[in-house]
C-alpha cells in the first residue's frame, strides 16, 4: 500500500513539473482618496486605471502577464496614505504604484516605497527629496502650466490688472500659488491678495472680501472639491463684479458653479474634456483610444482624471516592454527613457532629470454655456 502511494505521489509530482508555468499577475497598487476632498478626482483616476488594465488584459496583458489592480482608500489624508501604502507593500505584494492625486499622501509614503524599490507613477506632483523623486513619475502637467493659462487669458481677453489667489493648504496648491506670485508681473498683472482656506470650509466670504477690498477683479482659485461652488456662491451673495478662474477639476464640480456665476466663471481644461473642439492629430487619436472603452462603461462622465490614469498604465506597460522586465528597478530605469510618448493629455518626454514628463503646455481655458463646455483660450 505504501509503495502504491509513493508511486501515485511521484506521478503527481511529475505531472505538476510537466505543466506549463503560469505567469504571475503583475499587481498595480493605487492609494486614492476615494472619500474626503479628493474623492471626485481620485475615483475617476482609479476608474481610468481599471479601464486601461481591462483594455490591456483583453489583448493578453503585458508580455503575457495579467494586470491586477489593488486599490486602497487613503480618505484624502496623508497619514492614512502611509497606512495603505504599507499594507499594499507588505500584504498585497504590489509591483508598481499608479496612485492618485493626494500629493501630501504620496509624499508621506514615499520613503517606504523607495525602500521597497517600487516605481510610482502618480497623479500628483513629485516628492521633494532627490532619492524619492528617483522612483516617482507624474502624469500631471507642471503646476505652472495651469497658472500660465489663466494669466494668459486675463492678459489677452480682459482689462483686469489686479488679481487675488485663493488656495487650499495642499502642496500642489502651494506650488501653484508660488508660481502665480512669481510670474504674474510677466502678464501685466499684480497679485494684491493671497488667502488660504481649508477643504471643509463652508464659507469663504471673508477671504473673498479681503481680496476685493484690495482691488482684485479676478480670483485664481486653486484647489479641489466643493469649495469652488462655495466661492462662487459667496461672490454672487456679496454682489461682486469678479471673475473666478479655477484649476483642473471634474466637470461635475464645475457645472453648478457655471449656473451660479455664468460668464464670470472660467476653468483650466484638459484636452480630453474638450475632445470635440480638438483638431485632428495624434493627441485626438490617442484620446479616442481611451474614450471608446471609457464611454462604453461610464457614458458622458468627465474623462479628464481618468485619462491620466490611463496614461499611467500605458507608460508603465511601455517601460516593461522596452526593458523586457517586470523587476522594479528595471521598470524605473525604463520609465526614464520614454520620450515622444503620445498620451491623452500631451506628449511625455521623460529623462533622468525630468520625471514630470509633459513639457509642452497642453491645457486650455474653457467655460460652460447652456450646459456645454466651450473653449475660450
Amino acid at each position: 500500500m505504501r509503495a502504491k502511494l509513493l508511486t501515485i505521489a511521484a506521478t503527481m509530482a511529475a505531472a505538476v513539473l510537466a505543466m506549463p508555468a503560469v505567469a504571475q499577475d503583475y499587481k498595480i497598487g493605487i492609494s486614492a482618496g476615494l472619500t474626503g476632498y479628493a474623492a471626485t478626482v481620485d475615483r475617476a483616476w482609479r476608474d481610468g486605471v481599471e479601464v486601461a488594465v481591462a483594455a490591456l488584459n483583453a489583448k493578453g496583458g503585458v508580455m503575457g502577464r495579467r494586470l491586477v489592480v489593488v486599490t486602497e482608500d487613503n480618505r484624502s489624508e496623508p497619514q492614512e496614505a502611509v497606512t495603505v501604502y504599507r499594507k499594499m507593500i507588505s500584504s498585497d505584494n504590489v509591483n508598481v504604484f499608479i496612485s492618485g492625486c493626494v500629493s501630501a499622501g504620496n509624499f508621506a509614503a514615499a520613503p517606504i516605497v523607495v525602500r521597497a524599490q517600487i516605481p510610482m507613477v502618480l497623479c500628483s506632483i513629485l516628492p521633494q527629496q532627490p532619492d524619492q523623486v528617483k522612483w516617482a513619475f507624474s502624469t500631471l502637467p507642471p503646476a505652472g502650466m495651469e497658472v500660465e493659462k489663466r494669466l494668459e487669458y486675463l492678459k489677452e481677453k480682459t482689462q483686469i490688472k489686479k488679481i487675488g489667489v485663493l488656495h487650499d493648504p495642499t502642496p500642489y496648491a502651494g506650488l501653484q500659488k508660488s508660481v502665480a506670485e512669481k510670474i504674474a508681473p510677466n502678464y501685466g498683472l499684480e497679485v494684491v491678495g493671497i488667502e488660504q482656506y481649508k477643504q471643509d470650509d463652508a464659507d469663504l466670504s471673508v477671504q473673498i472680501s479681503k481680496m476685493n477690498a484690495a482691488g482684485a477683479r479676478a480670483i485664481l482659485k486653486i484647489g479641489l472639491g466643493g469649495t469652488t461652488l462655495t466661492a462662487a456662491k459667496n461672490i454672487k451673495q456679496l454682489g461682486l463684479d469678479m471673475l473666478l478662474l479655477t484649476s483642473l477639476e471634474d466637470l461635475a464640480v464645475f457645472r453648478p458653479v457655471a449656473e451660479v456665476l455664468g460668464d464670470k466663471f472660467f476653468f483650466v481644461a484638459s484636452p480630453s474634456q474638450v475632445y470635440d473642439a480638438l483638431p485632428d492629430g495624434a493627441l485626438k487619436a490617442e484620446i479616442a483610444k481611451f474614450l471608446k472603452p471609457w464611454k462604453a462603461k461610464y457614458g458622458d462622465r468627465d474623462p479628464n482624471w481618468a485619462s491620466r490614469g490611463w496614461d499611467g498604465v500605458m507608460l508603465t506597460a511601455k517601460a516593461i516592454e522596452q526593458g523586457k522586465s517586470f523587476e522594479g528597478a528595471k521598470v524605473r530605469d525604463q520609465l526614464e527613457t520614454i520620450t515622444g510618448f503620445q498620451g491623452t493629455t500631451g506628449v511625455y518626454n521623460m529623462s533622468p532629470t525630468v520625471h514630470q514628463g509633459i513639457t509642452v503646455n497642453p491645457l486650455l481655458v474653457a467655460t460652460i454655456v447652456n450646459g456645454q463646455v466651450k473653449v475660450v483660450q
